[in-house]
């Protein structure tokens, strides 16, 4: 006995054919339901918190940290620093702002600011210059040890990014 084999037909290859069009087709229908459940390009954009670990940083020291793809310099002053800073008359401020706005109450040793000069966007380098803050090597602007601009072209004080201490070595940052 002779067992026979049944040939692909031209019936067979449009089932198959029919079949691959509307799974496509479904899938192309439903791809817009489940993109829209990301989120938007703005939430992405917008980064989530950071903590920091503040413990390891000695007094004195700069780190250097990115939050939604731009620089924060996180800075442990020393009391000598802190006390300068404290002192420091507003009426020789370009930017007046005291120190005690540009820290967080009971946390003055840890100064947080964005990490870009605000006159064209440099990067300032750091424990530089007469006041011992921050130079730009760009264009000559001098920033204290609290961020504040006391020379030069930049027009306001290093900003402050939003952030929290979680505890008394921990912050989070956005």
């Amino acid at each position: 006995m002779a067992t026979t084999v049944a040939e692909p037909t031209r019936r067979d290859f449009l089932f198959i054919a029919t079949g691959a069009v509307g799974a496509v087709g479904v899938a192309s229908a439903i791809w817009p339901f489940i993109s829209q459940m990301a989120p938007d390009a703005a939430t992405v954009a917008a980064g989530a918190p950071v903590d920091f670990d503040l413990g390891p940083i000695a007094e004195g020291q700069i780190v250097k940290l990115f939050w939604r793809g731009k620089l924060i310099f996180v800075r442990h002053r020393t009391a000598e620093e802190i006390k300068t800073a404290e002192n420091t008359p507003l009426s020789d401020l370009k930017d007046p702002e005291a120190d005690s706005a540009r820290v967080q109450k009971g946390h003055a040793q840890w100064l947080v600011v964005y990490g870009n000069c605000t006159h064209l966007g440099c990067v300032p380098l750091g424990n530089e210059g007469p006041y011992h803050g921050w130079a730009c090597p760009c264009h000559g602007s001098i920033f204290d040890t609290s961020g504040r601009i006391r020379q030069g072209p930049a027009p306001t004080n290093l900003p402050i990014p939003p952030y929290a201490f979680l505890s008394d070595t921990k912050i989070q940052i956005g």
